[in-house]
């Protein structure tokens, strides 16, 4: 067996720890730093990365369900999972790249994992916000779910299309490469808010639950029921900005 440090040097190359829009920030700050020990304990069991990934899509469709149900604990565990989920999407990929299992079928998991998780939190969310029946907040959270869906098929189509037309995926530079000065700038604006990231599943988990103290403390599920608003008001309008950056960069070029 390897020890950690020969581990971390084939399983986390720079490569991985250098990306600039692949990496989420939770994983530069403290995650990694945990998921390489998981990834060298997995090492020396039998699971296969993509068995790995299907963990993690479970622990991810498991927060949003938990995230439907009433209270402050609820709110509470499917932060938790949801950070297992994180620690799993890193782990799946180092355990890859150490085994040298690295696949297309891989690559598939992990993004559908990325957008079944995500789509039941914001579903998990309205229905939690619902409270009893189901209401306009349920309908609210799978708009918002569907948002965040359609915004991920609108980033893998860029490849389907490439891929179709004969060529190579595009790499990450393209995607800032936008021919209009208005829109470089409008593009910044919106990176440095990253209002994007509140329907994404470690910033929203994280949210929920802040959501769900705040309810506690008022008595009443206004605060989750204003982060439902938000979510889908955010889901809409990036989902449009979204397809304009992409139609007016140079990946489709």
């Amino acid at each position: 067996m390897p020890s950690v440090a020969e581990l971390r040097a084939v399983a986390q190359p720079a490569s991985t720890m250098d990306r600039r829009s692949g990496e989420h920030w939770a994983g530069v700050l403290y995650m990694r730093k945990l998921s390489i020990y998981v990834t060298w304990a997995l090492a020396r069991t039998p699971i296969t990365p993509n068995q790995v990934t299907g963990l993690m899509i479970v622990f991810g469709v498991a927060a949003g369900a938990v995230l439907a149900l009433p209270g402050l604990w609820a709110a509470l565990g499917a932060a938790l999972l949801v950070q297992i989920y994180l620690l799993l999407d890193c782990s799946d990929g180092e355990l890859a790249r150490w085994t040298g299992r690295t696949s297309i079928t891989g690559v598939y998991l992990d993004r559908v994992g990325h957008y079944f998780a995500e789509a039941a939190l914001l579903v998990g969310l309205g229905f939690r916000a619902a409270e009893t029946a189901p209401d306009w907040y349920t309908v609210a959270g799978f708009a918002a779910a569907l948002g965040a869906i359609l915004i991920k098929a609108e980033t893998d189509l860029v490849d389907v299309a490439r891929a179709r037309a004969g060529r190579p995926a595009a790499g990450e530079a393209a995607a800032e490469q936008i021919r209009s000065a208005g829109l470089r700038r409008a593009r910044r604006i919106a990176a440095a808010l990253r209002f994007h990231r509140i329907i994404q599943a470690v910033e929203l988990s994280l949210l929920a639950a802040a959501a769900a103290v705040v309810d506690r403390i008022i008595g009443g599920p206004s605060a989750t029921r204003a982060l439902v608003a938000a979510c889908t008001v955010v889901a809409g309008l990036q989902l449009i900005l979204h397809l304009i950056s992409v139609l007016a960069s140079r990946r489709l070029t």
